[in-house]
């Protein structure tokens, strides 16, 4: 996640959910050229949020770190795509 001031995740593997450890991120779907528009999500005081883009569900869990996902893999790195 270099580079990104905000945590941004992807759905390249079409998960069901993905459990992140941020409230605030980026869903960017698939990583590109696949992507959807990099959208920002906040999910206040909830603990799930679903992409509106591509549907993927994302979950609250404070066990994981900024840059962790479960399943792992989804963290998006830029100079990765």
């Amino acid at each position: 996640m270099a580079g990104h001031a905000i945590p941004h995740f992807h759905n390249t593997d079409g998960h069901s959910a993905i459990n992140i450890g941020v409230r605030e991120f980026m869903c960017v779907g698939a990583n590109p050229p696949m992507d959807h528009p990099h959208v920002f999500l906040d999910m206040g005081d909830d603990v799930e949020r679903v992409c509106p883009y591509c549907s993927t569900l994302y979950r609250y869990r404070p066990e994981l770190k900024a840059d962790e996902t479960q399943p792992a893999g989804c963290a998006f790195e830029r100079d990765a795509a």
